[in-house]
């Protein structure tokens, strides 16, 4: 059940269901990274689908959006939310900011940019690359998520946030860290430096957000997953070639 918790949570997909408490919210978060790899299971094979028709650019714009849509730019709206706060000068104001639904020029800039680096990581990627680097990129990124959140506070009236952290169990986080990395480990050295890349990616977006906002809030939990797929994704399109999968 926790499972389909998870999956209404960070899907627009049939499937799920509404978790009725926040203890039952808590524990569906190690489930976070399988959802992930799930979503990255789609998204790479619309770029298998449409690769050889449509070309790479293409095939590559598309599979971007299709974790989009079916995430219903969840994280993205993180990202936007906590960017655009950050222009706040002080933290009541950077709170309001990150509260507000409407978008900003910072959270615009970020949307873009992130997209944009996205697109061309992917792009470059063979067809079957292009899967297993989606794959690997989006569970690593909720996995990332997982480990912020059973790590970091949680900001005062951070919301969300702290709905999930105050009800996290350590043993069950842990557990699936250790199978989200093993399973990245699993791929090769292109695995390993994906998820140090993506690690470093989420380590400095959870320190600007310790010092910024005053701990986690929902938004940057978002923001993380965000960052920290980009950096996976830059990390495989950049080393594949040097280094290649573990089969190769």
């Amino acid at each position: 059940m926790s499972l389909r918790y998870a999956w209404a949570f960070l899907t627009r997909l049939p499937g799920g269901a509404h978790p009725p408490t926040d203890r039952d919210l808590g524990r569906s978060v190690p489930w976070f990274p399988l959802v992930g790899a799930i979503v990255g299971a789609l998204s790479g094979a619309v770029f298998w689908a449409v690769w050889q028709p449509l070309g790479a650019p293409l095939a590559a714009i598309l599979a971007v959006a299709t974790g989009v849509v079916v995430t219903g730019a969840f994280h993205e709206d993180g990202l936007a939310d906590t960017a655009d706060a950050l222009g706040g000068t002080t933290l009541e104001q950077r709170r309001e900011i990150m509260k507000d639904s409407r978008l900003g020029t910072f959270g615009t800039l970020a949307l873009v940019l992130v997209t944009l680096v996205q697109i061309f990581a992917v792009m470059p990627l063979a067809s079957r690359d292009a899967v297993v680097a989606m794959v690997l990129a989006h569970g690593v990124g909720r996995a990332l998520a997982v480990a912020v959140m059973a790590s970091v506070r949680a900001a005062p009236g951070s919301g969300l946030g702290h709905s999930y952290t105050s009800h996290l169990r350590g043993l069950p986080c842990a557990l699936s860290l250790l199978v989200s990395y093993g399973a990245a480990f699993a791929f090769g050295p292109v695995g390993v430096f994906a998820v140090g890349a993506a690690t470093g990616a989420a380590l400095v977006v959870g320190l600007i957000a310790h010092r910024t906002f005053g701990g986690m809030t929902g938004d940057v939990l978002g923001a993380i997953a965000q960052v920290s797929q980009m950096a996976a994704l830059v990390a495989v399109s950049r080393l594949l070639d040097d280094f290649g999968w573990f089969w190769n």
